[in-house]
């Protein structure tokens, strides 16, 4: 009953705005004092949270944000932008299919859905607008697109999955390449649709000397994403160190190499990472305490028990946590879920026989849904920001893009060798 009332305390507070790590910090230390008065845990409150946050591959996430944010000024986005223009220009709708190529491209490096839609939005979705493309859709095609950043590698919420669950985060990077690619090959099919069903312009002609000509331009712009996980999944680096070689390998082509860096908008973009970094640290931090309160009370172990007394079956049992993520994904941002809901289901997945690591994608791509769902819909309410955009006017475009990722995820969750026949071999 305890854990019952801290549950609806926790919903109650996040629903008056309360900001959701102080909720978390407030109902944990709230609990932990019911629980034991104060003593050893709650005086050792600030050692707990200290403590929360040292894991090592935590420190990925604000160099893979940095990474991102000096791509954006040193002119990486735009050359990317160009290319893609040069090769899918000629397709009816083509700059739809530009938005998708390059969060494609720009997902290999950045890890963050945000970041995404602040290095292409800023320019794709005025240059779509300029053309006769509604607002509405430039952004929902923006903001859909933009997810694939947290399932193609790297992936900062699967670094904080893997974190959390202990899974493997170089596994969990390669089991979202296929689904990532799925993912971006389905959006595509969408916006051709929306092309030749509202008769969307066309670009450009192809011209095989444009494409070479851009091809030079971004080549080295190519070598990111080749050297980020070539180095990664060869086993040479970590994904924490694979984050800095990300860092270094942006600077040297940005500046070396085409010597375009903005330094004013880089740290206007890296002050915006950092404040992106201390909202998901804070997050950890505060859940290192419901972690503690949640460990000493069994509260996972109680929830595992309960649930396979209902149902063994692992079918099931995925099909009622995809459904308890994707209403969470409706009031919560995607650090948050993962920090709240999957140290509790853990001992669940465990129980009934799923890999953590084929979780672990089914849980990224919940997330890359809630991302484009309302009130909450970080990446949406981004892409509308720079569209100047209602929400809920863009979320009826973006509802076909949804069912992309929704299609994705049931085929990702009961056709496992979709995400994992690539971990199986080279990993098992």
């Amino acid at each position: 009953m305890d854990t019952l009332i801290m549950l609806v305390s926790l919903v109650a507070l996040v629903l008056i705005n309360v900001p959701i790590a102080a909720a978390i910090g407030v109902v944990a230390m709230t609990a932990m004092f019911i629980l034991h008065g104060i003593q050893q845990d709650l005086l050792n409150v600030a050692l707990v949270m200290y403590e929360g946050t040292r894991s090592f591959p935590l420190l990925s996430i604000p160099m893979f944000i940095l990474a991102g944010s000096i791509m954006n000024a040193g002119g990486i986005s735009k050359r990317l932008i160009d290319f893609c223009s040069a090769l899918l220009g000629s397709i009816r709708g083509g700059l739809a299919m530009v938005d998708i190529g390059v969060s494609i491209f720009f997902a290999e490096i950045s890890g963050s859905a945000v970041a995404d839609v602040a290095a292409t939005g800023s320019i794709i979705i005025p240059a779509m607008k300029r053309k006769g493309y509604p607002a509405e859709f430039a952004a929902a095609t923006t903001s859909a697109s933009a997810s694939l950043a947290i399932i193609i590698p790297p992936s900062i919420p699967m670094i904080l999955y893997g974190t959390i669950a202990n899974a493997s985060i170089v596994q969990l990077f390669v089991s979202g390449i296929v689904p990532g690619l799925l993912g971006g090959l389905g959006l595509m099919g969408v916006a051709y649709w929306y092309a030749r069903r509202y008769n969307f312009p066309v670009e450009q002609v192809f011209n095989l000397c444009n494409l070479w000509v851009a091809f030079k331009a971004a080549s080295w712009a190519f070598l990111l994403p080749i050297i980020i996980l070539g180095t990664i999944f060869g086993g040479w680096v970590t994904a924490t160190e694979g984050a800095a070689v990300a860092v270094l390998a942006a600077v040297f082509i940005s500046g070396a190499i085409y010597r375009e860096i903005d330094l004013k908008f880089l740290w206007e973009t890296t002050l915006d990472g950092v404040v992106q970094t201390a909202v998901v640290m804070l997050l950890i931090a505060a859940s290192a305490l419901l972690g503690l309160y949640l460990t000493e009370t069994r509260v996972p172990q109680k929830v595992a028990e309960w649930l396979t007394a209902l149902t063994n079956d692992r079918h099931a049992v995925l099909g009622i946590l995809n459904l308890l993520f994707f209403i969470l994904g409706f009031f919560l941002h995607s650090a948050a879920a993962i920090i709240l809901v999957v140290p509790i289901v853990m001992p669940l997945i465990n129980l009934v026989g799923i890999d953590p690591v084929h979780f672990g994608i089914i849980v990224t791509l919940n997330l890359a849904i809630g991302q484009q769902t309302p009130p909450v819909a970080s990446v949406l309410i981004a892409s509308c920001s720079i569209a100047k955009t209602d929400i809920w006017a863009t979320s009826r475009w973006n509802i076909p893009y949804i069912g992309v990722l929704v299609a994705v995820l049931l085929l990702v969750t009961y056709v496992p060798i979709v995400p994992m026949f690539l971990v199986d071999y080279f990993y098992r």
